[in-house]
């Protein structure tokens, strides 16, 4: 099982560090191993989220979020990413901007880096976006239950957490958008525009996926009672080629939901990265292996049942996403150093998987909540 869900990742680490070492030698092959580390340490937390999701979506998608969806992670996040920022940034063309990354590594860097206010209020206003979403809806399982009822009562309020975004959005726009670090100057415009921008995104693509996951439970049930009352077969196999149909369009949707989240979470790996090395071939193999990781282990999570036999890991992942979007709209103005990032979200899940099997014991079925009642209120 282990082998099998992390061969590729395993083959692609071996294959990736040889390259490194005979193109760049042994301080490239070091900077290579270091970046995937840093990718793995900052995007743990997204591997849980992802499995939330993924396990809605049937053998063939998964398949196509570990083959397609890693080449948009890998090429299209940690190689043409920062280079389209460039080219918007300073309004180069592509071809131009490749010369200048290929060229002129330092101020290619300088470049990506003064977008940072930009990329950080986008991917930070769809992360809390996330985050919020998740603490204001009612749940079986309660993990800090002192913060989560009061808050699922809330939840009630229609648009709440979109409400609670923008007004995080407006004080970040008049706060540290203003002489921000990266770059300088004041950033309050291309704040507002790109953090209202990541929460379209945020609603348009969850709204869409949301409605065809809908639907298809909708027709899963019709189906279900045809089953059960019709006596011909033809309505059951025509009941049954809508569903599957409906559940193409729900998975699609899901899919293209999967890849911005993991979007918004690799932008603080990408800016990190350049403290590292500008090269961004160096880049796009480094972060690339630590993305596979995070693709096989968000696979291994559904295929374990993972988030079933241990509730409050999903709730750790969704504080820890909470905690970056803060880090990312604080960093807009301070300098917040990555292994931060990546300590906060080791430790929520960590502690939420404690929580866990602390609750498995106690209801005598460890790993298993098959005989757990469904009002359980809290962990911790």
């Amino acid at each position: 099982m282990l082998l099998k869900t992390f061969g590729w990742s395993f083959a692609i680490t071996v294959v990736g560090l040889a390259l490194a070492g005979v193109l760049w030698g042994w301080q490239g092959l070091a900077i290579v191993g270091i970046l995937s580390v840093l990718e793995i340490s900052l995007s743990f937390d997204n591997a849980v989220i992802n499995a939330g999701v993924l396990r809605k979506m049937n053998a063939f998608w998964q398949k196509i979020f570990l083959t397609v969806g890693i080449l948009i992670a890998v090429f299209g996040m940690r190689l043409v990413f920062p280079v389209v920022v460039v080219a918007i940034t300073a309004k180069l063309g592509p071809i131009e901007a490749v010369k200048l990354a290929l060229n002129d590594k330092p101020h290619y860097q300088e470049l990506v880096t003064s977008a940072h206010p930009a990329i950080a209020a986008f991917g930070g206003m769809f992360l809390l976006m996330i985050f919020l979403d998740f603490i204001f809806e009612e749940r079986d399982y309660k993990w800090l239950s002192w913060i989560e009822k009061p808050m699922a009562k809330m939840g009630k309020l229609d648009m709440l957490s979109v409400i609670i975004a923008l007004v995080a959005l407006l004080v970040s726009a008049m706060t540290v958008a203003t002489n921000v670090a990266h770059g300088g100057g004041d950033k309050t415009a291309t704040v507002l525009l790109a953090g209202v921008a990541g929460l379209i995104t945020y609603l348009v693509v969850g709204g869409i996926s949301g409605y065809f996951e809908g639907k298809l439970e909708e027709d899963e049930e019709d189906e279900d009672g045809e089953e059960a009352t019709a006596a011909a077969a033809t309505p059951v196999a025509k009941g049954a080629g809508s569903a599957l149909g409906l559940a193409g369009k729900a998975a699609f949707f899901l899919f293209l939901y999967l890849e911005v989240i993991d979007a918004s979470f690799s932008f603080d790996g990408v800016i990190g990265a350049f403290a590292i090395t500008n090269d961004i071939f160096m880049m796009a193999l480094g972060l690339g292996i630590g993305a596979m990781y995070i693709r096989s282990l968000t696979v291994f999570l559904v295929r374990k049942g993972t988030l079933d036999d241990y509730v409050y890991l999903e709730h750790g992942a969704h504080y820890a996403i909470g905690a970056l979007a803060v880090i990312l709209l604080i960093s807009i103005k301070y300098e917040i150093p990555e292994v931060v990032t990546g300590l906060i979200g080791v430790a929520l899940i960590g502690l939420s998987f404690a929580s866990s099997v602390i609750r498995n014991r106690r209801e005598g079925k460890p790993g298993d909540t098959s005989g757990a009642k469904p009002e359980v209120a809290s962990g911790v």
